[in-house]
């Protein structure tokens, strides 16, 4: 594996050994540095405040509270340092108060070792980096806060039937042609003939071009 140009500072925070000694190797694999580890709030927050590191990897379940606290306590004390939420859970509670506390971005994890380096040099850069589906959710709950309208020279949003847009959700969710069919009852082709009208009504080249616009729009 290519080492980054610049290691990464890394703490790993995480209840689970097994779990935080296997992210932790493939960090380490990937060139970056993981300074400190934590299996608590407590922990995470004095190490944190020993070892400034430039990204925390924050699970939300701790034995004496949650990642939401720990991201807020650490931030109060290394302002400097980017945390990115990795948990088992993508319940919209924990996603919202997680964001709401400070931290950049929220991946489940099932993500990949290859997704999980990728977003933490992300998070590094100051990009906000979400499991598809979740940055829609957050868009949204910070317009319905804001109260935010289309202004009155903004471009009307091109018309999605109601099939499309129940399709173009799934597919911001990460959900294969195959799986989306099967959610919906509907056969492989007509699944693909629906993003196919949705690419050419929205004037995108590819899935991942139709996701992004997904997740702007607050989709999920």
């Amino acid at each position: 594996m290519t080492e980054p140009t610049t290691p990464i500072s890394i703490m790993v925070v995480d209840d689970h050994p097994m779990w935080r000694d296997g992210v932790s190797r493939d960090l380490t694999a990937a060139g970056h540095e993981v300074t400190a580890t934590a299996d608590s709030v407590a922990t995470a927050v004095r190490r944190a405040a020993a070892v400034r590191p430039a990204v925390v990897l924050m699970d939300m379940q701790l034995p004496d509270g949650n990642g939401a606290e720990a991201t807020a306590a650490i931030l109060a004390v290394s302002p400097q340092t980017r945390i990115l939420v990795l948990s088992a859970s993508a319940e919209r509670a924990d996603v919202l108060d997680a964001i709401k506390a400070g931290a950049l971005g929220y991946l489940v994890k099932s993500a990949s070792s290859a997704e999980l380096i990728a977003a933490v040099a992300a998070t590094a850069n100051g990009q906000a980096v979400f499991t598809p589906g979740l940055a829609g959710l957050v868009l949204g709950e910070y317009r319905r806060l804001a109260g935010t309208s289309p202004a009155p020279d903004e471009p009307a949003r091109p018309v999605l039937t109601d099939r499309e847009t129940e399709v173009l959700r799934l597919v911001a969710k990460g959900l294969s042609a195959k799986q989306i069919a099967t959610r919906l009852g509907l056969s492989h082709r007509t699944v693909e003939n629906h993003v196919q009208a949705t690419l050419r009504k929205l004037h995108l080249g590819n899935r991942v071009e139709l996701t992004r616009y997904a997740i702007e729009q607050g989709l999920e």
